[in-house]
């Protein structure tokens, strides 16, 4: 059995590519104390960034049971920014009108969580 990488992808530019990833990590008053899972989702990020695709992760944060600003993901965009070297933005959600305006404003090669 072969399996396809992302050499294998066709055109990637401008096209939407959502990508689970774990962001779960580790958190110290507000800050991320272990980054080793963003580490290790960077060069999947930044090869379909760097190909013009416009990347979505998806990911959970804890245990939530419902909507809590606590296990916002939001908290995880700076050090995922830093870890990437480019900018991140936050997609407050991800169905509804609200967030497919959001994800149609980004540019090719933007990384946006959702």
């Amino acid at each position: 059995m072969t399996f396809r990488t992302l050499d294998d992808m066709p055109d990637l530019h401008g096209r939407r590519v959502l990508v689970r990833v774990d962001l779960n990590v580790p958190m110290a008053l507000g800050m991320v104390s272990d980054c080793g899972r963003l580490d290790a989702a960077v060069p999947t990020i930044a090869a379909l960034a760097d190909r013009g695709a416009k990347v979505l992760l998806l990911s959970h944060f804890g245990r939530p049971k419902g909507r809590s600003e606590a296990d916002t993901l939001a908290q995880v965009v700076p050090a995922l920014a830093n870890v990437l070297g480019r900018p991140v933005a936050f997609i407050d959600d991800c169905i509804g009108s609200a967030a497919e305006a959001a994800v149609a404003a980004l540019a090719p090669g933007a990384i946006a969580v959702l």
